[in-house]
C-alpha cells in the first residue's frame, strides 16, 4: 500500500511540520530520493513492510496554495491509499498539549474529502502509542470536527477538495507556542506517520458523528475505544457550529450531509448524534438514517458500544 504525507520544511514559514521534517531526515525514515520532485523540491520516499511511504516537502501548507499544488497531486499521487498534510492547530477555544488527526471537508459547501476510517485510526492508535513510549503525560490524542484550512478567510474554492480522490487528514500538534515548538510532540508526529497502515485486526464500525463541539470528547474518545475485539471508525464529524452555518435543516443541506457518508470508504454503520442539538438536526439525523437503513444513537451510547447494533450495509 502507498501513502504520501505533505510536510512544509520551510522554516521561515508556519510551526510544527519544518520539525517534523528534520525529524524524519535525522532518524533516518527517508531512505532515498522517490525519483521526482514536487513543486521544485525532491520527494523522499520509504519502503517499509510491503508498504510506500513518500514524503513531499512544500514552501507553505498545502491547503493554503491547494490550485497551485493539486495538478501534481493528481500526477503523482491519484492511485495511492492514503495521504495526510502534516501542520499545527491553533484556536482561540482550542485545547492545548494536543496532538490531533482530523478528516476533510468544508461543510459550508457541501465538498468533502474521502475519508478512510481504518487508516484513519491507525493513525491516532500509533499517536497514542508515541505519545505514551515518550513520556507525553500532559497531552492527549484527539479528532475535531471535519474542516478544511484549503477555505479561510472568505477565500478558497472548496470544490477543489473533491478534485484529488485519495483519503486525505490532517495530523497537527496543537494549540499554542509552546506546544508548537515542543521537539518530542513533534518526534510523536512523525514516528506517527508509517504506521497508518498497521492494523490490529479488528471488527471496524463506521460512524458518522453529528452535533457537538469542535473537539467534542466523546466522538474523541470513541476513536480510541475497543471491546470485544470490535471498534469504532471516527472520520467525519458534522459539528453543531457549521451543522448552522450550512443551513443543514435543508434540502441543500440534506444532500450535503449525503455527500458526506458518501465519501467515507465502506459506507456508515451507524450515525451517532449530539442529543444537545435543535430538533431541526435531529430530524436530519433520522432521515439520513432512514435514507442509509442504519440505526442512530445518542452520544451517550458509545460508552457503553456493547449495546450498541450495527448496520451490515456499510
Amino acid at each position: 500500500m502507498k501513502a504520501v504525507y505533505f510536510i512544509c520544511n520551510n522554516h521561515h514559514w508556519g510551526h510544527v511540520a519544518y520539525r517534523v521534517w528534520d525529524i524524519l531526515r535525522e532518524e533516518g525514515v527517508f531512505q532515498e530520493p522517490a525519483g521526482f520532485s514536487f513543486a521544485g523540491q525532491d520527494v523522499m520516499k520509504r519502503t517499509e513492510g510491503g508498504n510506500e511511504f513518500y514524503f513531499v516537502p512544500t514552501d507553505i501548507a498545502l491547503c493554503l496554495d491547494y490550485p497551485r499544488y493539486l495538478p501534481e497531486m493528481q500526477a503523482h499521487f491519484s492511485a495511492f491509499d492514503m495521504s495526510g498534510m502534516v501542520t499545527w492547530h491553533e484556536g482561540g477555544n482550542a485545547p492545548d498539549n494536543v496532538l490531533t488527526v482530523h478528516s476533510l471537508g468544508d461543510m459550508a459547501s457541501g465538498n468533502f474529502g474521502r475519508a478512510n476510517p481504518r487508516c484513519m485510526r491507525n493513525l491516532l492508535r500509533a499517536y497514542e502509542q508515541n505519545r505514551v513510549a515518550l513520556g507525553l503525560e500532559t497531552y492527549h490524542v484527539a479528532t475535531e470536527a471535519t474542516h478544511w484550512s484549503g477555505v479561510h478567510d472568505g477565500h478558497g474554492d472548496a470544490g477543489l477538495l473533491v478534485q484529488f480522490p485519495v483519503p486525505m487528514v490532517d495530523i497537527e500538534v496543537g494549540s499554542a507556542p509552546a506546544s508548537w515548538d515542543d521537539d518530542t510532540a513533534c518526534r510523536a508526529l512523525a514516528r506517527t506517520l508509517t504506521h497508518v497502515f498497521d492494523d490490529d485486526g479488528l471488527r471496524v464500525h463506521n460512524l458518522l458523528c453529528v452535533g457537538g463541539v469542535h473537539f467534542e470528547p466523546n466522538y474523541a474518545e470513541a476513536a480510541l475505544k475497543t471491546w470485544g475485539g470490535e471498534a469504532f471508525g471516527v472520520t467525519h464529524i458534522l459539528a453543531n457550529q457549521w451543522l448552522v452555518a450550512g443551513e443543514y435543516e435543508t434540502e441543500r443541506g440534506f444532500a450535503r450531509a449525503c455527500a458526506c457518508v458518501d465519501s467515507i470508504e465502506g459506507g456508515i454503520e451507524a450515525i451517532v448524534f449530539h442529543d444537545k442539538m435543535k430538533g431541526c438536526y435531529k430530524d436530519l439525523v433520522r432521515r439520513l438514517g432512514a435514507h442509509y437503513d442504519v440505526p442512530i444513537y445518542k452520544h451517550q451510547r458509545l460508552r457503553s458500544p456493547e449495546t450498541m447494533e450495527f448496520s451490515s450495509k456499510g
